[in-house]
């Protein structure tokens, strides 16, 4: 693994997501080298040649300025990139970041793969609106390991249940789901009683990951190539849509709330888990309206 300190000027940035007022990174690149990562766009404003999941990049920078801007403002750790990768261990970047806007009424939102999070409970507790993301799209150890150089499955859902125990609002982020392997109902059903959501989002297959995950498919999963085509090649969303309608039902005879993405903005958490669906989220609701 390369890696590097680097010195930047702002940690914290405006962000265009529709979940988050602001977005931190504190490293860019992610020895997680997920196959499937959108983040690896990230390569080209970089300067690195070498293979996305390859380097890591240990950010520097001075003091935040003014973070009081910040109280009332949701702020994201970890939007391209994992806050808790392994170089987080010694370089403790995310846990200075934590220290610096610890003390604010700030709602901090945190996305991983690693239960080195485990490690900074106690400071995330003290941020009234923290909650915790962790990415979970199959039980599959095997397909996992194919995937990703993260954790393994079991050791998330321990760090997951560590922080729901805790009080923490947490989150089982089902994505990306890979059609006909990632099995939603299986996940739903293993992690409800330990999380406060359950968000779905689709695979969406785009630049120079598209043909490494269909030359995947094609080698370990061949009897899918065809669906796999249908969705990715010819834009057929009619798997996302039949989805939709499977997670609908599910989660009404499971007793469990089920949300679009425009929804979800208003939902507040509760006893039981809230699902919510990320896939194509206007598309499908256009389409389920036609259905009507």
């Amino acid at each position: 693994m390369l890696t590097k300190e680097i010195n930047v000027r702002d940690i914290i940035v405006k962000s265009n997501l529709p979940a988050c007022d602001y977005a931190a990174n504190p490293y860019t690149g992610c020895a997680h080298a997920c196959k499937y990562c959108y983040a690896s766009f990230m390569k080209r404003f970089s300067g690195h040649d070498e293979q996305w999941g390859t380097f890591v990049d240990i950010k520097n920078w001075g003091e935040i300025k003014n973070p009081d801007k910040y109280i009332g403002k949701e702020i994201f750790l970890g939007s391209v990139t994992d806050p808790y990768q392994p170089a987080e261990e010694s370089y403790q970047r995310t846990r200075r970041l934590l220290k610096e806007l610890q003390g604010r009424d700030i709602a901090l939102s945190i996305a991983t793969k690693s239960d080195l999070i485990v490690r900074d409970l106690d400071l995330i507790k003290t941020f009234p609106s923290a909650k915790v993301s962790f990415s979970v799209n199959t039980l599959d150890e095997a397909f996992k390991s194919d995937m990703d150089c993260s954790v393994s499955i079991e050791r998330k859902l321990e760090a997951m249940k560590k922080f729901h125990d805790a009080g923490v609002k947490t989150v089982c982020f089902v994505s990306p789901i890979f059609p006909e392997i990632t099995d939603c109902r299986a996940i739903i059903t293993r992690v409800k009683d330990i999380c406060d959501m359950v968000w779905l989002e689709n695979l969406n297959l785009r630049g120079e990951y598209k043909p490494v995950i269909m030359r995947y498919i094609a080698k370990k999963y061949p009897q899918h190539l065809k669906l796999y085509n249908q969705i990715y090649n010819r834009e057929d969303k009619t798997y996302w849509f039949n989805l939709n309608n499977e997670m609908t039902q599910f989660c009404e005879k499971d007793g469990l709330k089920y949300l679009s993405w425009d929804e979800y903005k208003d939902a507040k958490f509760d006893s039981v888990p809230v699902v919510v669906n990320f896939f194509y989220h206007a598309q499908i609701k256009k389409s389920a309206k036609k259905c009507d």
